[in-house]
């Protein structure tokens, strides 16, 4: 897929540019200077710039983060949470599929440039251009203001329905996709996994398509969201548990679901060009159920035209935007805390045990360009310790949140990796050599919820970074780069089978995980590198035989337990009316 303009890292690498502010900061007692600055004390922020803090040595954070580093609880995905972020849903981009989806040009998400995501572009290069000029426009609202979100029933979700087929035109498409199932399966050869199930579109679409989010696996039930629709299936056969038609269209999801299987999804209010992404919806993932409904006050050019983006950390879901972030409990949606103290603001949170936040601050100029990480309790909004980031660049994803590593992208032409330590310190710099390097992440995608967590081709454990190299245009072949976390400095390198390509998902039981792409006559899977590096081993092979209904999947998130790959199609859309229904949106594999 071809990535929006200004989305995307630079494909000269990443190292050298994030360079040291020689003596801008006195590095603590014992270690040596380093170019980005250790924590600022969280006990109040800054009124300006950050030029006017007073220079010297910077103490320990305020408060004790506690232990960063502990064993997480179970994620959503059946597996413990991996240090990072990668149980959760990964996306593969356009080695493993069509290079545009159907009806609409590469990148379009089903039609970027038509409709109110069209206008939504002009409304922002407006108001870039005039916060250009020097002109500000203002937000409402005081420090310590709480989010204006009210809560309603507001119009009531349809009941989920039972697992049978809605109509003819539903049973006929299921029958001819397990026929389809079992003709690959009849071709397999030796080694070989098996297509469990498929799954169709099966929802009427609008003109410009919709975006696809999921997949959650919580216990049996695979869970997917579309437009209005939320379903979960059998993860063993793919026969339909339950469906759930919400009152308005999703425009924003978590990465992953709380413990207990419940999730706040976003989803619009308004109609037509003046929808807005300014409303809550809580979805019990297991039984199908509809739970709280709230609505949020968007106010202010640069939150209205925001993309929000959605974490959950314990009992919290976030929904940040450029110039603040609301919180509220999932159990049963309280406020917990709105704009924060301060002219610095988180506008996203990943998700995980462990709260980890981008925030931005409002400059001279107006531009936002003055960032910090921080972690924050998730249930009161304080800030525990705070790690400043050097002037001019910007806080593009979390590749990680145990171990932290974060990466930094300055003018969309500047591209930097660095990793800190538990209390917010400066640990390394990833030193990219001379390689390219491709991850694929939610903000990738046309969508109206741009998450900081959820990315394809990256993946960490506490000694190693993990990244994907960007293959040539001639050859899909690459390879995966392992990098010291302590020093930043190649390890080792691994080959992906000729004509293929290997992107890292997670760390898991000291093994490597990362999805191959499908190929011609090649089809694709999960496959492992130990520690040491070497020649990747295939844990799941998907059928050379499927590799046709494996690449109608379009940008597709991969997630893998329980000896299971699924690949759900991240965007659908058509060209005749009905097409969305028939394409295939997920693909099951196993043995």
């Amino acid at each position: 897929m071809t990535q929006p303009p200004g989305q995307q890292p630079p494909q000269e690498g990443f190292g050298a540019p994030y360079d040291p502010q020689t003596g801008s900061y006195d590095p603590p007692s014992g270690r040596a200077a380093h170019p980005y600055g250790p924590p600022t004390q969280p006990s109040g922020r800054a009124a300006g710039p950050y030029g006017t803090q007073p220079p010297g040595p910077y103490g320990p954070p305020a408060q004790s983060p506690g232990p960063y580093d502990a064993a997480a609880r179970p994620g959503p995905y059946g597996v413990p949470s991996q240090p990072g972020l990668h149980n959760a849903p990964t996306r593969f981009g356009p080695y493993g599929g069509p290079s545009s989806p159907p009806g609409g040009p590469a990148g379009s998400g089903g039609g970027f440039f038509r409709g109110r995501r069209g206008a939504v572009v002009g409304a922002v290069l407006a108001v870039v251009l005039l916060a250009g000029g020097g002109v500000w426009l203002a937000t409402s609202g005081g420090d310590d203001t709480k989010p204006e979100a009210k809560k309603s029933a507001g119009p009531a979700p349809t009941t989920s329905s039972t697992g049978k087929p809605d109509d003819k035109g539903e049973e006929q498409g299921l029958s001819n996709l397990r026929a389809e199932a079992d003709g690959i399966n009849a071709k397999r050869k030796p080694g070989e996994a098996k297509v469990l199930w498929l799954q169709e579109g099966g929802v009427d679409l609008p003109r410009n398509g919709a975006n696809v989010y999921g997949p959650w696996i919580v216990g049996d039930t695979v869970v997917k969201a579309m437009y209005q629709t939320v379903s979960g299936y059998s993860v063993t056969d793919g026969s339909r548990k339950w469906s759930l038609r919400l009152p308005a269209a999703m425009c924003a999801a978590p990465s992953q679901a709380t413990a207990d299987g419940k999730i706040a999804l976003g989803v619009q209010t308004g109609h037509g060009d003046q929808a807005i992404c300014s409303a809550l919806q809580m979805v019990d993932l297991t039984t199908g159920k509809a739970g709280w409904y709230r609505t949020i006050e968007r106010e202010g050019a640069w939150d209205a035209l925001s993309n929000p983006a959605m974490a959950i950390n314990g009992d919290t879901v976030t929904i940040g935007r450029k110039t603040r972030t609301d919180a509220f409990r999932v159990s049963d949606g309280k406020v917990l805390f709105g704009q924060l103290p301060g002219n610095c603001q988180p506008f996203g949170f990943a998700s995980g045990p462990v709260a980890i936040a981008a925030a931005s601050c409002q400059t001279a100029a107006d531009d936002h360009k003055e960032q910090l990480v921080e972690r924050i309790d998730p249930a009161t909004g304080k800030v525990l310790w705070k790690y400043q980031v050097k002037k001019g660049w910007e806080i593009a994803q979390f590749y990680s949140v145990s171990p932290l590593v974060v990466s930094l992208k300055k003018d969309d032409q500047q591209w930097a990796i660095i990793m800190l330590n538990a209390d917010g310190t400066y640990r390394s710099q990833l030193a990219g050599g001379d390689e390219n390097y491709k991850t694929q992440c939610d903000t990738d995608v046309a969508s109206d919820g741009r998450n900081l967590d959820n990315c394809l081709g990256v993946a960490a454990d506490d000694k190693t970074v993990y990244l994907a190299t960007r293959p040539a245009e001639s050859d899909p072949t690459n390879k995966v780069v392992a990098f010291d976390l302590a020093s930043g400095q190649t390890k080792w390198k691994a080959t992906a089978p000729a004509g293929q390509t290997l992107m890292p998902m997670r760390v898991e039981g000291g093994r490597l995980l990362m999805y191959l792409s499908a190929a011609q006559n090649k089809g694709g899977g999960i496959a492992s590198l130990p520690p040491s590096g070497g020649t990747p081993q295939m844990v799941v092979r998907h059928p050379a035989a499927g590799v046709e209904a494996e690449r109608a999947l379009f940008d597709v998130r991969v997630a893998y337990v329980n000896g299971r790959s699924l690949l759900l199609s991240t965007s659908l859309s058509g060209i005749k009316d009905g097409d969305e229904k028939r394409a295939k949106s997920l693909a099951v594999f196993g043995n």
